[in-house]
């Protein structure tokens, strides 16, 4: 308000009514208290955690007037401006990071205005703590020195560590990494470090000791949640030696050796001995306790060994000796001490190589003579050898081995002391072939086995092989193969076999011979294996074509082995082919082939294979074709009739005379030819059926007609006589006496018996070269000159002629000659396995 001077008092009261209408009240903060977030700011509180660019806080006052009021913020001067203000909203926004640490509490200038009156109020504002420092050591890391004596639970330092947050965030706890694998603890509140109970230090182990420590707080909140911060840092304890360790010899065992040309004063070997204590060590002071009989002196300062005495006159092998090193104190005394064994071994000297020796002294060549495959097992005896070694215990042990050819021969013994006398034993008999080795050289080598020098010797064993008579002659295969022509004359090679004996002299000389049931015909020359024919032989293959037979290889002693030799005769083209008669005479029905047959006796084709084929026909020649293969002769296709030939002929009736050529496929070619007179006619022409064919067609061989006519009766007598007698035996079954009772019995159906009479003539002409078909299996046709099928239908039967010679009876075959024939297929199936071997 503003000051006015006291006046009059009416004058006063009529001045404060004029002011009363004229007054105008300053806005001002509403004050809310500081736990809320609106009013003046006057002792709000804000975590130094809050992120920047966060609103804060909403200013909120009022004008007594009504009128609008504005907002503003302000710092003294040279303070950082940590909020800012939206004039109109009042609402406060952080614009800096807090750090409570460095500033815990800000003031702040507010204000607020109507327009005219302005009112400006100092507040403060208290930045509250949040858990973002680690805590800090205050005198790490550090080193310790430690004596190693000290004792378990003693205390060895104490770590101290900082926070500056406040509250739990910032408390500390001390604590170990690892503390199971340590030698030291640590309490958790104070930080002292303490050798843990029961344990103790030992510089003679370790030296230094690294133990990180880790300080940890007690948590505390940090943007929105709970964090937990620690610090590590390291301990190093050094460990300080006390003198508590007895002295320790260096490169144990100790092993010395005195030899033979060793002399008085000679260095045997020197020990090497430390203090324990190696931070402060103290000197080595060395003496003999026991074992060393005199013999031997010791240096009390270097610890070297020394022999007093010739090695000749030593009266033991080994010593052992007790050596103790003792350490001397500052004040001259000797305290701790250790004590060591040391063995001398008196040794001979390795100057002597193992030595061969024979019966006339020292040797290295041995030689026997023996005849070959000797018992396996036995002892060459007449090898005499002697092994030595003059060295004395390991220097005179060494070991025996056979080098040479396989493994035929042993030596025993293999390992030797000193000396040994030397046995050579058969191993393998059937590797010493005097065929494969005339002669058999050995080294016989004698190696010293645990000497530095490995001193050897070796001795040459050469043993001459003699031949015995272990080999029986063999084939160079075991069956041979040989072709030979028929007709060869007596005394033609045939086939060479070979058998060779690999024994020496008279043993290896071989004699052949032949044996078996085809082996009438050959011979073979004992000395030469060349196998030959009789001189009589006359192979023919069509008698026999194949031969099978062993040859026998012997040698003196009558060792033998045998080989089979198969033999097969080639077959000539040396016969033609014949017909039964060079003149023949048939029938021909018009429809129906006549066959005419001509025989070669050759044994293979193509010499035996036959083709047929018309030379000459009259008189005319384009009446008949004939099968090259079959002989079949038939006339042409367009002949359907006698008409057809009647009109080729000029001619009613004639008789037509072939000239038929058959000619063999061999080389050279044979050829016979026939006459065949053929008359030909229609099958309506003849009469009488079936028996009238058949009398036409062998109307000039009466002997068949009549054994034709004989068959007919004697079958119908046997039908006859079956009648009769199932006749008879019915009527006595049905006659005997029955039963007293009626038995009524349905008469049975007589079975018709239909005997067709072949000289009936039939009542239509046309039925006799019909033939009736029934549901029954039809009879095979057995002409072979007829042309049709059963099948069909035929009018005209056939009515043909056949001609054809009795073919020559050939040799019939033994049981020998089916081996043979099975024993050539099994070759022939052997060979063709080789070569598809061979190729693959």
């Amino acid at each position: 308000m503003r000051n006015v001077k006291v006046l009059h008092l009416p004058l006063i009261l009529l001045c404060a009514r004029v002011c009363l209408a004229q007054a105008d009240f300053a806005p001002y903060f509403y004050d809310n208290g500081p736990y809320s977030h609106n009013g003046n700011l006057a002792l709000f509180s804000l975590s130094e955690d809050t992120a920047i660019g966060t609103q804060i806080y909403r200013l909120n006052g009022t004008d007594p007037e009504g009128h609008e009021v504005r907002y503003g913020l302000s710092f003294d001067p040279g303070s950082k401006e940590y909020f800012r203000v939206e004039p109109i909203s009042g609402n406060v926004t952080l614009v800096e990071q807090l750090d409570r640490e460095k500033q815990d509490s800000i003031d702040v200038l507010v204000s607020i205005t109507d327009g005219r009156s302005k009112v400006v109020e100092r507040v403060t504002v208290f930045v509250m703590d949040a858990n973002d420092e680690k805590p800090e050591f205050q005198n790490m890391p550090a080193i310790a020195d430690v004596m190693e004596t000290t004792e378990s639970g003693s205390s060895i330092y104490r770590v101290q560590a900082v926070d500056k947050d406040t509250g739990s965030g910032g408390s500390v706890t001390y604590y170990l990494q690892n503390p199971q694998s340590t030698l030291f603890t640590i309490d958790r509140h104070s930080g002292v470090v303490r050798i843990k109970a029961g344990e103790m230090l030992d510089y003679e182990k370790t030296k230094a000791h690294f133990v990180t420590v880790i300080v940890r707080d007690g948590g505390g909140n940090f943007n929105g949640r709970e964090q937990f911060l620690s610090s590590s840092s390291t301990l190093t304890i050094n460990v300080i030696d006390a003198q508590d360790t007895p002295p320790v010899f260096i490169g144990t065992p100790y092993f010395g050796y005195v030899y033979e040309i060793s002399v008085p004063g000679s260095e045997i070997f020197t020990v090497i001995a430390k203090d324990g204590d190696v931070g402060n060590p103290n000197p080595i002071r060395y003496s003999f306790d026991e074992g060393d009989d005199g013999v031997f002196h010791i240096n009390k300062t270097s610890g070297c060994i020394t022999l007093q005495r010739l090695p000749i006159n030593l009266k033991r092998e080994i010593f052992n000796i007790k050596v103790r090193a003792s350490e001397v104190s500052p004040q001259g005394r000797l305290s701790d001490y250790s004590v060591t064994t040391v063995v001398i071994r008196v040794v001979d000297l390795n100057n002597n190589p193992p030595t061969f020796y024979g019966e006339k002294g020292p040797q290295n060549m041995f030689e026997l003579t023996m005849y070959e495959h000797p018992p396996e097992g036995e002892i060459l005896r007449g090898l005499k050898i002697t092994v030595n070694d003059s060295d004395q215990g390991a220097n005179a042990k060494f070991n025996l081995k056979l080098i040479g050819p396989g493994r035929m021969l042993r030596v025993v013994p293999q390992t030797v002391l000193n000396e040994a006398q030397v046995t050579i034993l058969v191993e393998d008999s059937a590797a010493m072939d005097y065929e494969k080795h005339h002669f058999l050289t050995y080294k016989l080598l004698a190696m010293e086995i645990d000497t530095p020098e490995r001193f050897s010797a070796t001795a040459d064993i050469v043993i001459h092989l003699l031949d015995t008579n272990d080999n029986a002659p063999k084939f160079s295969t075991d069956y041979y193969i040989a072709r030979i022509p028929e007709n060869s004359p007596g005394g033609s090679n045939v086939v060479s076999v070979t058998a060779v004996d690999p024994d020496s002299g008279s043993w290896g000389e071989v004699k052949y011979s032949i044996y078996g049931s085809g082996a009438d015909l050959f011979l073979i020359q004992p000395a030469s294996g060349i196998i030959y024919t009789q001189p009589w032989a006359s192979l023919d293959a069509e008698v026999r074509s194949k031969y099978n037979f062993y040859v026998k290889a012997e040698d003196a002693e009558g060792k033998y082995s045998l080989a089979e030799v198969f033999v097969t005769v080639l077959d000539l083209n040396d016969h033609p082919p014949a017909f039964n008669d060079n003149f023949l005479e048939t029938t021909m029905v018009i429809g129906a082939p006549v066959k005419i047959e001509a025989v070669d006796d050759d044994a293979e084709v193509p010499n035996n294979v036959i083709e047929y084929a018309i030379m000459r026909a009259e008189p005319d020649n384009n009446i008949f074709d004939i099968n090259a293969d079959t002989g079949e002769i038939i006339l042409k296709s367009y002949i359907k009739s006698m008409a057809i030939i009647q009109n080729i002929t000029q001619q009613t009736d004639c008789t037509w005379s072939l000239v038929v050529q058959a000619r063999d496929r061999g080389q050279p070619s044979f050829s016979t030819t026939a006459v065949v007179k053929i008359d030909i006619t229609e099958a309506t022409q003849l009469s009488g059926g079936p028996l009238g064919s058949f009398l036409m067609q062998n109307r000039h061989k009466p002997l068949q007609i009549l054994g034709m006519l004989a068959g007919v009766i004697l079958l119908m007598v046997i039908i006859t006589v079956v009648i009769s007698t199932a006749t008879y035996m019915r009527n006595k079954k049905f006659n005997r006496i029955l039963p007293n009772r009626r038995v009524r019995r349905r008469p049975q159906k007589q079975q018709t018996w239909n005997i067709k009479n072949p000289f009936k003539k039939e009542e239509n002409p046309a039925d006799r070269f019909r033939v009736e078909e029934t549901q029954e299996q039809q009879p095979e046709n057995i002409n072979y000159n007829n042309n049709v099928s059963n099948g069909r239908e035929w009018t005209v039967p056939t009515v043909s002629a056949t001609v054809a010679i009795k073919p020559k009876k050939r040799p019939a075959m033994n049981m020998q000659d089916t081996v043979n024939r099975a024993m050539v297929s099994e070759l022939k199936m052997r060979l063709e396995q080789k070569q598809l071997l061979k190729h693959h």
